[in-house]
């Protein structure tokens, strides 16, 4: 008997403790291939990051169709474009959608003075990253995310599935347990292509403005200079000024 789906509502973890040992996939692949099973309606938020370009390899195995969003903040470097462009070449079924902000920098500027990342970077990443997704998951019932518990200790207690108190919505990660080294693995292993980046020591990329190059953990070149260190997609709280 097919499981009853699980909605934000009737939550339940139907994955309890370690992956089954012996996958080389440390269980992403048989989440992967139940949440397509479970779900007509979900969406992978993608930022095109190594974690994202193993998910997306992985994904198009159990469906090769499945719905791919880019949240374009119009900040992004050029190298994200470029590799968006070749995952559209590698993956042709893929449904690679692109989404804007409702306003472009020269209407937020106007309405909220210029480089507002530079002075209240919580409300910058609120337009330009969370109302999008919000507006991209609206009416889904379940989106991926390619977070992994070892990315920093705020994503440590990260489940398979999880009931998202952000988007009211199911969030699953199939890559909880992979490592940094496990990503690059893979990636090189199969073949895939990357961020260009990734080999100038900028193991996660982000907005031009508010990305550097890493000192420590894998997120420590995102937003230096601020205690901030999420963009609020993946935060249960709105994130201070996010609204103001």
């Amino acid at each position: 008997m097919k499981p009853s789906l699980i909605t934000y509502q009737s939550f339940e973890n139907p994955f309890e403790g370690d992956p089954p040992k012996g996958d080389d996939t440390k269980g992403a692949a048989e989440v992967i291939r139940w949440a397509y099973s479970q779900y007509k309606d979900i969406a992978y938020a993608c930022s095109f990051g190594a974690e994202g370009i193993v998910l997306i390899d992985l994904i198009s195995k159990a469906q090769p169709d499945a719905e791919v969003v880019f949240l374009d903040t119009d900040l992004h470097f050029q190298e994200t474009y470029e590799l968006i462009e070749k995952v559209r070449k590698r993956y042709p079924a893929l449904n690679i959608t692109i989404k804007k902000p409702d306003i472009n920098l020269e209407e937020q500027a106007e309405q909220f003075g210029s480089a507002l990342w530079k002075r209240k970077p919580d409300h910058c990443c609120y337009i330009r990253k969370i109302k999008p997704l919000e507006d991209a998951l609206s009416g889904k019932t379940a989106w991926l995310s390619g977070l992994r518990r070892e990315q920093s200790p705020s994503r440590q207690k990260t489940n398979f599935v999880n009931k998202d108190e952000r988007f009211k919505s199911i969030k699953i990660c199939p890559l909880i347990h992979w490592t940094w080294e496990d990503v690059w693995q893979y990636i090189r292993l199969n073949g895939l292509d990357y961020n260009e980046l990734h080999d100038q020591n900028y193991p996660s990329v982000g907005c031009i403005p508010c990305t550097a190059q890493a000192a420590d953990d894998g997120r420590s070149g995102r937003w230096k200079g601020f205690n901030k260190s999420e963009c609020g997609l993946h935060t249960a709280e709105p994130l201070e000024e996010e609204n103001s």
